[in-house]
């Protein structure tokens, strides 16, 4: 009887193990990240599904910042395969990667320019750097030689030429891809419009970070989330607001918001493309290599994505709205993703 008691204990222990590696065994890639890189990675996700032997991937938008917390945070099935970014990933959360035992495959998939748009409704707007950081830094220069708190409080304080309507900007909150790249690309040049700044810069470029990066928290920039699908919503109910957001979401909702004309250049995809918008980016996302082959489908998946049926000028991404790598770029980028070629920072 006892030897009986004991081979049945024995039984269901292996059971829950067995249960236990079930639970924790995965068919399906996960992806998060950047809501810029989503709609491409969704696309791809689907085509993948349809076409493949593979389930369709999860991909969730998380923010570029939200993604790569998740991604770096280790290795196993409760963790994402692959994460989205519409910037580079930053040496702080490599390091993270790597203290976690995590090596990563980066791909570059193509370029985005962000945008600052409104309601078709609206007024238009003819910007350069400066006003962009005049109208949404913390603090500007007060003329003297030191800063003082943001004073603006329509576009016409900014600039006269500017429209009279309140200062009202939704975007994204810190940990957006969009963000960082926004207040490297329009507020830095901006800033350094300044030669207080510029000198500022030279001297002490961390300090210079700070005045360039802090957006003004009165009320004249509104964090809205990741989401950027709800920021055009937003701005077609009040078209005197401005939105800042990728290109692709304008590009999608042409017929309801319009961008703005920055630096003598309008967001489209041929400026973009050939580097004269100047606030453009590019978009990437990273593999994480110890579940490849543990989660079926990551190396099919990035050979798809990396595909010329889905990346190439005449992909089926483009016409959601992604800006392609030059012809040499992508074969060298997919020869190096599909080699699932290990990151060095």
């Amino acid at each position: 009887m006892k030897l009986k008691t004991l081979a049945l204990a024995a039984s269901v222990a292996v059971a829950s193990i067995s249960m236990v590696g079930v639970a924790h065994a995965r068919d399906q890639i996960q992806i998060v990240g950047s809501s810029t890189v989503f709609p491409f990675s969704t696309k791809v996700a689907e085509e993948f599904g349809r076409s493949t032997k593979f389930k369709t991937p999860v991909v969730e938008s998380t923010g570029s910042g939200g993604g790569m917390k998740l991604f770096c945070s280790g290795v196993g099935m409760e963790h994402p395969d692959i994460t989205n970014a519409s910037r580079r990933i930053k040496s702080r959360e490599f390091k993270k990667c790597t203290e976690n035992g995590i090596t990563i495959t980066e791909v570059k998939v193509g370029y985005d320019g962000i945008v600052l748009g409104n309601a078709k409704s609206g007024p238009d707007f003819f910007l350069t750097t400066k006003d962009i950081f005049l109208a949404l830094a913390k603090d500007i220069p007060d003329g003297k030689g030191g800063l003082i708190a943001n004073p603006h409080k329509t576009w016409a304080d900014v600039n006269k030429n500017l429209p009279t309507t309140k200062i009202e900007v939704l975007g994204p909150p810190p940990t957006s891809g969009t963000r960082d790249a926004f207040v490297e690309l329009a507020m830095e040049k901006g800033a350094k419009q300044f030669p207080e700044l510029k000198a500022l810069k030279k001297s002490d470029k961390r300090a210079f970070k700070v005045v360039a990066h802090s957006i003004r928290e009165d009320g004249a920039f509104i964090e809205a989330g990741e989401n950027d699908n709800l920021i055009v919503q937003k701005l077609i109910a009040n078209p005197n607001a401005v939105g800042i957001f990728g290109f692709s979401f304008l590009d999608q909702n042409a017929d309801k918001i319009k961008g703005a004309i920055v630096e003598g250049n309008m967001p489209s995809f041929e400026r973009i493309a050939n580097g004269d918008y100047p606030i453009s980016r590019s978009l990437f996302f990273y593999v994480k290599k110890e579940h490849v082959g543990k989660v079926p489908g990551i190396a099919e998946f990035v050979a798809a994505f990396t595909s010329e049926d889905a990346w190439g000028p005449d992909g089926y991404l483009v016409d959601k709205g992604l800006i392609p790598l030059p012809e040499a770029d992508r074969a060298s980028m997919a020869k190096q993703a599909k080699a699932l070629a290990t990151l060095a920072m």
